[in-house]
């Protein structure tokens, strides 16, 4: 490698820990017709060594035009040298400073780039795939390493920021971002919008979105955004999110940004939720129509303390963003419906981590099972899978590792529990949970209340031999569920080795799972379907997996298809005709999921 990977993070090229980036402002117009961004970004820095004499930033698939040096009203061209591609880590840009630096001083860097086609942070949707079918649609992803692909930045979360925007689009647009919004203006027939976030963020927390969407205000701090045609029936199901962040506070401490706002994006988005500040990013699949599934928002709050006000110092401890929020999620779930419904999320979450192991043995990936993998050479991307309040309080602002909470860890409980609880800690064995692969090796004791009748029902139709039996069954035994006790239910008959296909026939005509809305039922419903080789399923899943784009749902039953002894052939075409309707991140996955 002609430039070295960062001291800090082994998925950064960025020099960071010599000269750092303090705030970056960009300034973009969006071009439909072509499919790029185009502008500028300017990055104020600091140097943090004792010289430096050049800056490194990550790129990928950009277009760099020039580079300057600002200085007051004056700018001076400087020299770089844009690296060869390193793979998934994209292509180092050195800059060359025209002297040297001292410690303290700060450095001001202007880059005028310009997106391309092989971006993989930025989604473009055609009209077809929006829900209005008018206009075009952008948004972006830039967890965990694609910032680098929207604009030239030291993509690392060891280094935390704050930024400000001018979005240029077509007049009929709205532009929003993870940001305050601050102005907008109409000049020359192009409508300009002003962002600005002051609590420092990583990078892969700049978010964008552009396209014909309308707001609904349903709180003191919240907006839902959508398109027209989906606005009421987003701003009902998301109509309590302020109890959520009020629960949010009552735990933890004030919430610090500002707005809450909501944005329901077009199908194709690939994950549930995104906790970009001030604006999360949610999933349509969501809209169940019974806000069932709002609890992904409790999720994504919680994240505004765990992830996005402190911060894994880098992807290897990433478990720090998601284990803390995912905690935080259930004690909201807790105060808000008790802790049996908290206990029975985090009997769901069992399973579905379960599914996400059972997947990463099976692919020969042991590693990536860990809590502190090692990233060494590894993309983040292929590793996602499935004392608060003084933590919060100590690290606010702030990236940290996993050593860095073990010894504040360490360091609270001597100072407000003594003795007898650093021996407890002692007793851990803190290197076996950080890095030994597979299942966790202790299983907690949760309250099985609301488990039981599901277990108990699952049982029966796994050991009953005389469909007969069967076929005598209530359909109320599961009417009478609640949706998650569903979702449980089909989690523990998805846990057997095997379901024959004559008692999928028979349940599909007395639970009529087939016909649900909620897409959390409906998918383990198509992969238990899958997994007893009921090829009846197959148009349904088909016609399931290329009208949504979440991952979550996506992979697995792309997967499951592919296992079938007749859908192996019929997995792939059917991704490869719809592969652009799928995000660049989902599209990546997914061929490899279907080796191709």
């Amino acid at each position: 490698m002609t430039v070295p990977i960062s001291k800090t993070d082994p998925s950064s090229f960025s020099n960071n820990d010599e000269i750092k980036v303090l705030h970056v402002h960009l300034d973009l117009a969006v071009d439909f017709s072509t499919k790029k961004l185009h502008g500028s970004v300017l990055h104020s820095c600091s140097v943090v060594s004792e010289k430096a004499n050049k800056i490194v930033f990550d790129t990928s698939f950009l277009n760099i035009k020039d580079i300057f040096l600002i200085d007051g009203e004056k700018s001076t061209e400087l020299q770089y040298t844009l690296a060869k591609r390193e793979g998934f880590l994209g292509s180092p840009l050195t800059v060359q400073l025209d002297h040297d630096f001292l410690k303290n001083e700060d450095v001001r860097i202007k880059i005028n780039y310009e997106t391309t086609d092989k971006c993989t942070a930025i989604q473009w949707l055609e009209p077809s795939q929006t829900v209005g079918k008018v206009h075009p649609y952008l948004f972006t992803q830039c967890q965990a390493i694609h910032a680098r692909s929207m604009l030239p930045c030291q993509d690392t979360p060891n280094l935390k920021i704050t930024y400000s925007a001018n979005i240029t689009c077509p007049p009929s647009f709205r532009a929003l971002m993870s940001a305050i919004p601050s102005k907008e203006e109409t000049v020359d027939e192009q409508k300009t919008y002003s962002f600005v976030q002051n609590t420092t963020i990583p990078s892969y927390l700049i978010a964008l979105a552009v396209g014909n969407i309308e707001g609904k205000k349903v709180g003191p701090r919240t907006t839902v955004w959508s398109e027209p045609e989906v606005v009421e029936a987003a701003a009902w199901e998301f109509e309590g999110t302020e109890t959520f962040i009020a629960t949010g506070e009552s735990l933890l401490t004030p919430y610090s940004w500002g707005i809450y706002d909501l944005l329901l994006l077009p199908a194709s988005f690939p994950y549930g939720g995104m906790e970009n500040p001030c604006l999360t990013f949610v999933t349509p699949s969501l809209l169940a129509g019974d806000r069932s599934l709002v609890d992904v928002v409790a999720h994504e709050i919680a994240h505004s303390w765990a992830g996005n006000l402190v911060t894994s110092a880098n992807w290897e401890h990433f478990w720090l963003n998601e284990g803390f929020t995912v905690f935080i999620e259930r004690k909201i779930v807790e105060k808000l419906h008790g802790k049996k419904a908290s206990h029975f999320s985090a009997i769901l979450g069992y399973y579905h981590l379960k599914e996400s192991v059972d997947v990463m043995m099976e692919n020969n990936t042991p590693n990536y099972t860990c809590l502190r993998p090692n990233l060494k050479g590894i993309d983040p991307d292929d590793v996602f899978s499935s004392v608060p309040y003084a933590h919060f309080v100590h690290f606010a602002h702030k990236s940290i590792t996993t050593q860095n909470f073990k010894d504040y860890l360490y360091q609270f409980m001597e100072s407000n529990y003594g003795k007898e609880k650093v021996d407890i800690l002692n007793s851990v064995d803190w290197e076996g949970w950080f890095t030994d692969v597979g299942m966790p090796k202790e299983k907690n004791d949760f309250d099985q209340t609301l488990s039981n009748a599901c277990k108990a029902l699952a049982l029966k139709w796994k050991d009953e031999k005389d469909l007969t039996v069967l076929s005598k069954l209530d359909p109320s035994d599961v009417t009478d569920f609640t949706p998650t006790q569903k979702m449980n239910f089909l989690d523990i008959l998805n846990n057997y080795e095997k379901f024959e296909v004559e008692k999928i026939v028979l349940m599909k005509e007395l639970y009529k799972f087939g016909e649900y809305k909620n897409m959390e039922i409906l998918s383990r419903w198509q992969g238990l379907c899958l997994k007893a080789e009921y090829e009846p399923i197959f148009p349904a899943v088909v016609d399931f997996i290329t009208k949504i784009g979440r991952m979550k749902y996506v992979r697995p039953l792309f997967r499951a298809l592919y296992k079938c002894k007749n859908g192996k052939q019929l997995a792939r075409e059917t991704f490869l005709k719809h592969k652009s309707f799928y995000h660049p991140i989902c599209q990546d996955a997914v061929t490899k999921d279907l080796e191709l």
